[in-house]
């Protein structure tokens, strides 16, 4: 993606290329043979689903072709794993890789432990224990019960993002927000979950066996088997 002027141009290819992913089923099916990949252009070619997608589809609000779209099929069906995994950007992981990013990027440590080691922000353990009695939280919501905003903590994005990249949160629905009549209203919001709560903690945590830096070399030898 670049922007020029105050547009934003997609890169991709078209339907008739082989490499073309039409749908959220070829996502899936594609991400589970790759093992992960972000959602835009970087500075790895072809490390994007933006690259092997249809560009005149880009928010078309056509749920079938759209790649924007497929971001919420992909959070709401649980299918994939979808969130701030990649320096600070969004994209899929699959189910069969979760536990080996967990492993690498969590170096281990459940978030508890984490925190007792002194290796945790405070920002991140109030946005954490939001989860203690919660599944699935509203962004929105989220920010307010951690105690982020005008007049209290800062940098709400960027410690969820931190969260995101360590694998202790992931986004598990796009929803609009609900008013007092009980009608749907604005934007869609994200919602933020603990991976152990969708996918339980048995499977979450499969890796930690191993030492992290095996796992870190497994992605890294996944990615150049690709690229």
């Amino acid at each position: 993606m670049e922007t020029v002027g105050d547009k934003w141009i997609m890169h991709g290819v078209p339907d008739s290329d082989p490499k073309c992913i039409h749908n959220f089923d070829e996502l899936v099916a594609f991400i589970d043979k790759v093992g992960f990949m972000p959602l835009f252009e970087n500075e790895i070619k072809g490390f994007s689903i933006e690259e092997h997608a249809n560009p005149d589809f880009w928010w078309s609000e056509n749920q079938e072709r759209d790649p924007w779209e497929w971001r919420i099929l992909a959070a709401r069906s649980r299918r994939l794993v979808y969130g701030k995994f990649f320096k600070g950007k969004a994209g899929f992981i699959s189910l069969d890789w979760l536990p080996v990013f967990a492993n690498a990027r969590r170096d281990g440590y459940d978030f508890d432990a984490l925190w007792d080691d002194e290796k945790a922000s405070r920002r991140q353990k109030l946005i954490m224990d939001c989860f203690e009695n919660e599944k699935e939280i509203f962004s929105n919501k989220l920010k307010e019960m951690a105690g982020f905003g005008p007049h209290g903590e800062k940098n709400f994005e960027g410690t969820l993002t931190s969260l995101q990249d360590k694998m202790y949160l992931v986004v598990t629905d796009f929803r609009r927000r609900i008013n007092k009549k009980g009608q749907e209203y604005g934007w869609h919001v994200a919602v933020y979950s603990k991976p152990e709560d969708i996918w339980g903690y048995d499977l979450v945590t499969s890796a930690y066996k191993e030492e992290p830096q095996i796992s870190q070399i497994k992605i890294e030898e996944k990615l150049k088997t690709i690229f």
